[in-house]
């Protein structure tokens, strides 16, 4: 419950930060935090000495890198359906792939980081309307 607790209260506060420090005036932040977030799994199969885990999980980190490429260049909600995606695929991921290293803890941080982070992209996307006289953030 740890675990979820704090992947649940993590990715509003790297939003507020990156909002408060301007990380996120670039639309590469959302997009980056997407690949960092499916690099995890090659990281621990590497660790876990697995270069068969290594195979399987580099291909599914370059469907997500796909996805953040293709957010990046077309609309941020590509990469916010995309993190919201890897929370799912972490909730079923030991089911799919057998990783040595990944942590016991893992996939419930990171599916509620990833959900987390997800939503709290749609919500300062659907949030950030142009208004009149004031100058907007765009995404």
């Amino acid at each position: 419950m740890i675990p979820f607790a704090i992947g649940v209260l993590l990715a509003p506060a790297v939003a507020a930060f990156g909002r408060a420090a301007g990380l996120d005036r670039d639309r590469a932040f959302y997009p980056v935090t997407l690949i960092v977030v499916a690099s995890y799994y090659v990281l621990f199969a590497a660790v876990g000495g697995s270069m068969w885990a290594v195979a399987i999980e580099s291909g599914v980190m370059a469907a997500f890198v796909v996805a953040a490429v293709a957010g990046f260049k077309r609309s941020l909600w590509l990469v916010s359906v995309a993190l919201v995606a890897h929370g799912v695929f972490d909730l079923v991921h030991h089911h799919l792939i057998d990783n040595p290293g990944v942590p016991a803890w893992w996939p419930a941080f990171c599916m509620a980081y990833d959900i987390g982070a997800g939503a709290t992209l749609a919500w300062l996307l659907g949030g950030l309307r142009p208004k009149e006289g004031v100058a907007a953030f765009r995404f």
